[in-house]
C-alpha cells in the first residue's frame, strides 16, 4: 500500500481544512450502503405500507438526501459541496433486515464518499425512528462505502460489495 500521510494535519500536528484549491473539478460519484436488522413482524409492517407513521421508505429517502446536502455541516473537516445528484433505495429483505443504498454525485475538487455514507446513516436512524415502535432492538450496520469514482485515485470498489 505505501505510506500514506494524514491529512487532516498539519505539520503541527493540529487539524486543519485540506486546501483543494489546486485539483481540478472532475465528476465525482460514491456509493454506500447500510443495513438496518428488524423483527420479521415490524418487516412485514414495512412491507405492507402500514405504519402508523406512515411511508417509512419515502421519509428515510428525503432524510438522506438532506443529509448529503448538510454533510459538512455535521462532519468538521468536510468541505461543502455542490451535489448533483442523490439516489436513495430501501429495499426489504426478509425475514428480518432493511438495506439502504445511496449514490450522490457531484462535479468537484473533492469526494462524496462522506455524502453518500451521511445519507445512508441518517436513513437508517430515520428508518428505525419510524419503526421504533415496533421494534425498539432494531440494529444498525453495517454502514460502508461500496465503490467511489473521479478524482486523482480514479476508481475504487470494496471487495466483498459490502454484503
Amino acid at each position: 500500500m505505501g505510506e500514506q500521510r494524514l491529512i487532516h494535519w498539519n505539520e503541527r500536528g493540529e487539524a486543519h481544512m485540506v486546501d483543494v484549491s489546486g485539483k481540478s473539478e472532475t465528476v465525482r460519484e460514491a456509493r454506500a450502503q447500510g443495513w438496518l436488522k428488524i423483527d420479521p413482524e415490524a418487516l412485514l409492517r414495512f412491507q405492507a405500507g402500514s405504519l402508523d407513521k406512515g411511508d417509512a421508505a419515502a421519509v428515510a429517502r428525503v432524510a438522506a438526501i438532506q443529509a448529503a446536502k448538510r454533510t459538512s455541516d455535521l462532519i468538521p473537516l468536510c468541505h461543502p459541496l455542490r451535489l448533483s445528484g442523490v439516489e436513495v433505495e430501501v429495499r426489504a429483505h426478509p425475514p428480518n433486515r432493511l438495506e439502504v443504498q445511496a449514490v450522490v454525485r457531484c462535479t468537484e475538487r473533492t469526494g462524496v464518499e462522506m455524502e453518500a455514507m451521511t445519507a445512508v446513516s441518517v436513513a437508517c436512524l430515520t428508518l428505525y425512528d419510524m419503526l421504533k415502535s415496533l421494534d425498539r432492538g432494531m440494529e444498525i450496520g453495517p454502514i460502508c462505502l461500496l465503490e467511489k469514482s473521479g478524482g486523482r485515485s480514479g476508481k475504487w470498489m470494496r471487495g466483498d460489495h459490502g454484503d
